[in-house]
Parts: structure tokens; C-alpha cells; sequence
């Protein structure tokens, strides 16, 4: 769909859902459109049913982590309309503490992508079947996507031998790992490597 046609379908949107859409822009041949986190689910709806969008393919649901934002994070939703042959993203502000509606009802297949954001990023999704973490453990300490987390994170994960199951411990930066084979890992090693003959002469 070209540039002018995504324009009039933009505010073909904006139109339809005046106070829930805060606007639109077409960049690189896409269509973004910004709304209210607390009207999500009237925005997927229109898009859904609305025979001039026809938005009838969830793709997938996902989340932006700005700290330096306010709010830091938009929840970021993608769908296609196989009957105009385009996709549109929809983006939400929301904070720490923002209960966006999940929008499972209309769209069943946005489960596990809600679950997704909240054990990545902490997003409570309200309205949602079964919210709970997918990916890390159920006693995982943070969200590993937030620009914030430590890239070591909080634990470490070992099978203890002794006690016969997996126990969780603070992490330690072991060094040993450091320890090189040579006077300096820029000079090389103080003996012959083999191959080096092949540089003499």
C-alpha cells in the first residue's frame, strides 16, 4: 500500500476512535499509530471489525524500554489485513505501574505474547486468563529486558551434587576465566607456537 493510501487509512482510524487514538505517522512505507493505553481493546476491536481496516491477523504483542522516557515503555502491537495487503503497529504508553487491558478476548493468540511482556518487562495486563512468567522461572528476581537489569543478572543457576537438585546462588564473577597463557594478551605467548617456524626467514 503506498504512502498517501496508508495516510487516508490513518485517519480513517483516527476518526473512527477520537479519544482513544492520540495519532498517526507513516514512516517507511508503515502505518504507526499512538493511543491510549486504557482503550487498547476498543482500538484492536475497530481495527479488527471495521470494514475499511479489516486488521483481522494478530502478529504479535511486545514492549519498549526507554528509562529516560516518561512513561518508559510503549506495549507495541502489530496486526495484517490480508484484505488490503498491509500492516499496521499500534503503540501505548506505559509506566511501572500502567494496567494495560489485555486484548485476549478479541485476539486469543495474544496470550502468551502478554505473559511474554510482563516476565520480560514487568507489563501487567489486565483481564488476561492466566498472567504469570513463561520464559524465566517462577522465582525470578527482576525483568531481564528492562534497560535497568544487570547484565549479570541477580543469581546464578548450578546442579548441586551433593544436595541432589538445582540450587539458585548470588552470583560470582568468576576469574580464573582471565588467567591467560601469555606475558600480555596483546605481546603473545613466550614460546614457540606451532606454525611459527613458517615466519622466519
Amino acid at each position: 500500500m503506498d504512502d498517501g493510501k496508508l495516510e487516508a487509512l490513518g485517519q480513517t482510524i483516527a476518526r473512527g476512535l477520537a479519544g482513544a487514538v492520540t495519532g498517526f505517522a507513516v514512516t517507511n512505507h508503515e502505518l504507526t499509530v499512538s493511543a491510549k493505553a486504557e482503550r487498547i481493546v476498543d482500538v484492536v476491536k475497530f481495527l479488527r471489525d471495521n470494514p475499511d481496516c479489516r486488521f483481522i491477523s494478530f502478529i504479535d504483542v511486545t514492549a519498549v524500554d526507554d528509562p529516560a522516557r516518561d512513561p518508559r515503555f510503549e506495549v507495541v502491537y502489530h496486526f495484517l489485513s490480508p484484505h488490503k495487503n498491509t500492516r499496521v503497529r499500534i503503540k501505548v504508553p506505559a509506566s511501572e505501574s500502567t494496567l494495560v487491558p489485555s486484548i485476549t478476548g478479541l485476539f486469543p493468540g495474544a496470550d502468551w505474547f502478554e505473559r511474554e511482556a510482563f516476565d520480560f518487562y514487568g507489563i501487567s495486563f489486565t483481564g488476561h486468563p492466566d498472567l504469570r512468567r513463561i520464559l524465566t522461572d517462577y522465582g525470578f528476581d527482576g525483568h531481564p529486558l528492562r534497560k535497568d537489569f544487570p547484565q549479570t543478572g541477580y543469581v546464578e543457576v548450578r546442579y548441586d551434587d551433593e544436595k541432589k537438585r538445582v540450587v539458585y546462588e548470588p552470583v560470582r564473577l568468576n576469574q580464573e576465566f582471565r588467567k591467560f597463557d601469555f606475558l600480555s594478551p596483546w605481546e603473545g605467548a613466550d614460546y614457540p607456537l606451532p606454525g611459527d617456524e613458517k615466519a622466519k626467514g
